[in-house]
């Protein structure tokens, strides 16, 4: 027999970035480093409606966004902000709040000092802050907003704003070459060399390096993945990674899980947003599930509990399990808000719903807990294993109910403040 060496278990590279501190209050989010990658989503609100938005807001940190991002387009949204704070602070969520501005944020922040004061970051796109002679000062007057109020700021270039003079010098500079690029390939150093050198003016001015975030978004899976390789290998600012309008429903999951896990595996980018368009009736939160679930299937962070179920077959011509899967998915979703403080851990339980005899009781032995529901011809019985061991078999027309309870007790007697006790 060739002796070899055993396989190497694949695994996210590390990050090596900067750190920064998105500041609150007493709540601090840190991001690069050996921080965890941070998820983030975006209000679709009018942040006038300043109700509206802290309650949207609200949502979203309950759902896992560790920072939430809020439009101040108007001066009216500039003083609803302070509000949208003071809303959220009353209800005891402390998240912090990203400035969304362009064109006018100079104004704005220099005008609305008590929203300058609120929000705890500041998002600038440099080919949206004012053109020719206006560019430097009016970026400029953003900087020293977030200098006055010692705020992280964060430099997003996009594909579908960006500086068309700096645009416009490196294609001529292209077209000079004996062998000139793709046109692509200009637009991508394009995008980079204005996120860095917006960067270093930031610096130029005093701000710390660990207070500037970068990133360059686009809209196509492969040009992400080619501007943030580069991009990664110029600057050791904390990277924010997303697609920008990456689309709805399944194609703007699918492109975003894809660019995502790549950069990510390999070490590249420390927050993340995934920019999906809501379906309609679909919750905004659907974009913090799906970034947490990127995160969580790459073994780089743990937020609720996995639930393991089969595809189903023609073994399976009954929905209960796929009904079962479902029902235990939402109730531990559901109450992960609460659970998150009362029973540290249980984010990392593995329940498995399983369909047929086939392999459902080998993945519920796997799983912490699990139950092997009978298949199309199969004795009426639903085995539950906990804990790897067969405990229990369940009958009837309750199946579910009884299966959830079981769950919850399990979920008591492992994480509960009891069994910590009895652990230390």
């Amino acid at each position: 027999m060739q002796t070899c060496l055993p396989i190497e278990s694949a695994f996210p590279k590390a990050h090596h970035s900067l750190q920064s501190r998105v500041v609150w209050g007493s709540r601090v989010v840190t991001v690069g480093g050996d921080a965890p990658v941070r998820v983030q989503s975006m209000t679709n609100t009018d942040t006038v409606d300043a109700i509206g938005t802290a309650i949207q807001v609200k949502e979203l940190a309950l759902a896992g966004s560790e920072m939430v991002r809020i439009t101040v387009n108007t001066p009216e949204a500039a003083a609803a902000v302070p509000y949208v704070r003071e809303q959220l602070d009353r209800m005891g969520i402390d998240v912090p709040l990203i400035g969304d501005f362009h064109y006018n944020g100079h104004r704005l922040l220099t005008d609305y000092p008590a929203c300058a004061q609120a929000l705890s970051k500041y998002r600038i796109n440099p080919g949206n802050v004012g053109k020719g002679n206006k560019r430097d000062t009016q970026f400029g007057q953003m900087i020293e907003a977030a200098l006055r109020w010692n705020k992280v700021v964060r430099i997003g270039v996009n594909w579908g704003s960006l500086d068309q003079e700096l645009l416009a010098s490196l294609m001529d500079e292209n077209s000079a070459r004996s062998a000139p690029w793709d046109a692509r390939q200009v637009m991508y150093e394009a995008l980079i060399t204005s996120a860095i050198d917006s960067a270093q003016r930031a610096e130029d001015m005093g701000m710390r390096r660990d207070q500037i975030i970068l990133s360059c978004k686009v809209s196509g899976v492969q040009d992400l993945i080619s501007v943030y390789r580069e991009l990664a290998k110029r600057t050791d600012h904390v990277l924010h990674l997303g697609l920008t309008e990456a689309g709805m429903g399944t194609k703007g999951t699918v492109a975003s899980a894809t660019a995502l896990s790549i950069l990510l595996q390999e070490g590249i980018g420390d927050t993340i947003r995934v920019s999906l368009t809501p379906q309609p009736g679909e919750a905004r939160t659907q974009e913090v599930v799906i970034a947490s679930e990127i995160l969580q299937a790459l073994g780089l962070r743990t937020f609720v509990p996995s639930v393991t179920a089969c595809p189903g077959c023609g073994r399976t011509t009954s929905t209960t399990f796929q009904e079962l899967a479902k029902q235990i998915d939402d109730f531990l979703r559901a109450q992960m808000p609460v659970w998150r403080e009362q029973y540290p851990g249980v984010e990392g339980l593995r329940v498995a719903v399983m369909g047929c005899i086939v392999n459902g009781p080998g993945e519920s032995k796997h799983a912490d807990i699990g139950i092997s529901l009978p298949g199309s011809g199969e004795a009426p019985a639903a085995p539950v294993f906990i804990d790897g061991e067969k405990r229990l078999t369940l009958r009837g027309d309750n199946i579910a109910q009884e299966f959830q309870v079981i769950v919850e007790n399990y979920i008591e007697n492992r994480f509960g403040a009891h069994a910590v006790a009895q652990a230390s």
